[in-house]
């Protein structure tokens, strides 16, 4: 089973439907409103599971309207959905496995992790220190 079949699944069981759907811009990638996630239909599979993660973060974690990103309690709910798509997607066991694997940098370990790399650039000075401190505690 794929990521983004199981994250369909767990939207699912969450009470949320996604759909594929071709958006009239090729910069909306996904959206999510009244329980349904509208995941672009122009994306590749890695595209798709890390936005679907996100689009899931948000039915999970935001109420109303955040469209609106000039609006501080908006923004702030836009990161929750980003965060809780992060730790679904990767989280800290995503970068212990990395490790083992012997990734060494962000490109290596965005293989590992399947997602692509726009996805963990934001996460990146979170997971760089992670990793540093991973390889310090490998190393004494």
């Amino acid at each position: 089973m794929t990521t983004t079949e199981e994250l369909t699944e767990e939207a699912r069981s969450h009470g949320a439907e996604t759909i594929d759907w071709r958006f009239k811009s090729d910069r909306i990638k996904g959206l999510y409103c009244d329980g349904v996630i509208a995941i672009s239909d122009r994306l590749t599979g890695k595209e798709q599971a890390a936005v679907l993660a996100e689009e899931l973060g948000h039915h999970l974690t935001a109420a109303g309207n955040i469209l609106d990103q000039s609006v501080t309690a908006n923004r702030k709910q836009e990161l929750s959905g980003r965060i809780w798509a992060y730790n679904r997607l990767i989280g800290l066991t995503g970068i212990l496995r990395a490790y083992k694997m012997g990734c060494r940098n962000r490109y290596e370990m965005a293989e590992c992790w399947t997602c692509p790399r726009i996805h963990y650039r934001r996460r990146w000075n979170t997971t760089e220190a992670g990793m540093e401190s991973v390889r310090r505690s490998t190393t004494m």
